[in-house]
C-alpha cells in the first residue's frame, strides 16, 4: 500500500497495491507497522456501514468532540463518493482547510482521518456503501457537526446534493 499525505496533518490517502494473477488479486488494506510509521492508529474497535440508496445523497460534516474524539478509516465497498474532510484543530497550520477525494469500489482508496477533523461525503452513484473503522466506540453525546455548505469553507462539491437529513441541514457554520 502507498500512504499519501494530502496536505492536512494526519490525513492520509491510502492507495492499495494489488498483487494480481489469473484468479484475481490480493491487497493489504491495513498494516499496523506501516500505519505506525506514519503516526496512524490501527487499533480499530468499531466498524460501521453507511448504505445510501440514491446518488447525490450528502452526509456530514460530522465529528466527535473530545474526550471522545475518534480516528477513522473510510473506504467504499460499493459505488462511489466524493469524500471531504475539514480541519477543525485551531492549532493546526491547516485550520479551516478542506480536502476532497473520490473514493470508490473501483479505485479501492481509503482515507485515514485523525481526531479534530470533520468528515462528510456526497454519493456519486446509486446504492453506495461506505465502511468506517473507528478507534473508539461511537459516543452519541459527543456527536457534532458543521454545515456542509458553510460559506467560510468554500467546499467545492461535484454536484448539488439532492438528499440531506434534517440533522445535517441544521448544523451551524464553523465557529471561526
Amino acid at each position: 500500500m502507498v500512504i499519501n499525505n494530502v496536505g492536512i496533518p494526519g490525513v492520509f490517502l491510502i492507495v492499495p497495491e494489488p498483487l494480481a494473477d489469473e484468479r484475481g488479486f490480493f491487497v493489504r488494506t491495513v498494516c499496523t507497522d506501516t500505519f505506525a510509521d506514519f503516526g496512524m492508529r490501527s487499533d480499530f474497535v468499531q466498524q460501521s456501514v453507511s448504505f445510501n440508496y440514491q446518488r447525490s445523497t450528502l452526509r456530514g460534516m460530522h465529528y466527535q468532540a473530545e474526550p471522545h474524539g475518534e480516528e477513522k478509516l473510510v473506504r467504499v465497498t460499493s459505488g462511489a463518493i466524493f469524500d471531504v474532510v475539514v480541519d477543525l484543530r485551531k492549532e493546526s497550520p491547516c485550520f479551516r482547510q478542506w480536502y476532497g477525494v473520490e473514493l470508490s469500489a473501483d479505485n479501492r482508496y481509503a482515507l485515514y482521518i485523525p481526531k479534530g477533523i470533520a468528515h462528510g461525503f456526497l454519493t456519486l452513484l446509486d446504492t453506495t456503501e461506505i465502511l468506517y473503522q473507528m478507534t473508539v466506540p461511537h459516543h452519541p453525546e459527543s456527536a457534532r457537526g458543521i454545515r456542509w455548505d458553510d460559506p467560510a469553507l468554500e467546499i467545492v462539491w461535484p454536484c448539488t446534493p439532492a438528499l440531506i437529513s434534517a440533522r445535517d441541514q441544521g448544523y451551524p457554520d464553523m465557529i471561526l
